[in-house]
């Protein structure tokens, strides 16, 4: 029986059938002592959890308290809430040491790795996830690589099936030059992912139609890109972003061609969710301090975009009042 589809505080959420309200905030990984549930309009007491089974089409709402009168600026996917807007990949850096403390330096929650052979010729060989506290970071395995739908789905599962995670960040290229996503595939694949259970963050070109079309085949996210994987570019076409933000209901992140801390400022005081990189960071001299400069900038760029930029004008505006002025 395949799983059923719910809302989880305003968002489709897939669960696995005769799944409780108790399954439910185990599977989130949420403090069972510190949240309050709601179904279909009515509180479920903490004591019926268990009894509550959860059936297609409901409504959930699952709450918790924040400081009084503040709203807590946060990332959620899927249900879930991160601190951090930057997320960051694992790969292109000199050593695992140096990986790691970029990773430290960058506040990043998610980092993305690579679902990839393992090594049995030499069983000696470090491996990536000694050095990724699984407790500190989110795992997001991506189909990196993958060149066909049904290529980028065995990646994905056989990452779900190694521990990884449910979340994926799906790639399917078409063109091995620029890298660009072939579209028509990556819809055949998020269709069918999202219906095995998977949360997919889908990385796309930056076209309002393609983003549309991904969010309505279920994707939890849509990652349009800012320019050509590893091109350090930056934003090339923000007009296109801003019109992927006005259709999306669901978290837009900017994902490939950030070159430096400029870019993912801009990228977040278009109103984008977040921003992911990994050569930006691990092609850089200093890695490490490239990674705070991208913390601060991914903040500051948040922190501007809710703040509200002033009009831009084509003639100046005096900032000092005239009154008093000698004559």
């Amino acid at each position: 029986m395949g799983k059923i589809q719910v809302l989880l505080n305003g968002l489709k959420h897939q669960v696995e059938p005769g799944r409780s309200v108790a399954d439910l905030v185990q599977d989130l990984e949420l403090d069972g002592g510190r949240v309050a549930v709601e179904v279909n309009e009515r509180i479920v007491r903490r004591n019926r959890w268990a009894g509550q089974e959860i059936r297609s089409g409901d409504r959930i709402e699952i709450v918790h308290f924040v400081g009084g009168g503040a709203v807590e600026d946060t990332l959620t996917i899927a249900g879930r809430e991160y601190r951090s807007r930057l997320l960051v990949g694992t790969g292109k850096y000199a050593t695992f040491s140096q990986m790691e403390q970029a990773l430290e330096a960058s506040g990043a929650e998610m980092v993305t790795v690579a679902v990839r052979r393992v090594n049995i010729s030499d069983r000696s060989r470090e491996s990536l996830l000694d050095y990724i506290d699984p407790k500190r970071y989110r795992l997001l395995p991506n189909t990196a690589g993958c060149y066909t739908a049904a290529e980028a789905i065995r990646y994905a599962r056989l990452g779900r099936e190694a521990g990884l995670s449910n979340l994926v960040k799906l790639e399917v290229i078409g063109d091995e030059r620029t890298l660009f996503p072939d579209n028509e595939a990556l819809l055949d694949a998020t269709r069918v992912l999202v219906k095995d259970g998977f949360v997919v963050l889908p990385y796309t070109n930056d076209d309002p139609i393609v983003c549309k079309r991904l969010e309505d085949e279920g994707a939890a996210a849509v990652m349009p890109l800012g320019a050509p994987i590893g091109s350090g570019l930056g934003i090339q076409n923000p007009n296109n972003i801003r019109i992927i933000l006005e259709f999306a209901s669901v978290p837009v992140i900017v994902d490939a061609g950030v070159g430096t801390a400029s870019d993912a400022t801009l990228a977040m005081e278009l109103g984008v969710d977040g921003v992911l990189m990994n050569t930006g960071i691990a092609g850089a001299r200093d890695p490490v301090s490239m990674a705070r400069s991208m913390k601060l900038a991914v903040e500051s760029g948040r922190l501007a975009y809710k703040a509200g930029r002033i009009p831009r004008k084509l003639y100046a505006t005096a900032s000092s009042p005239l009154e008093g002025v000698l004559s």
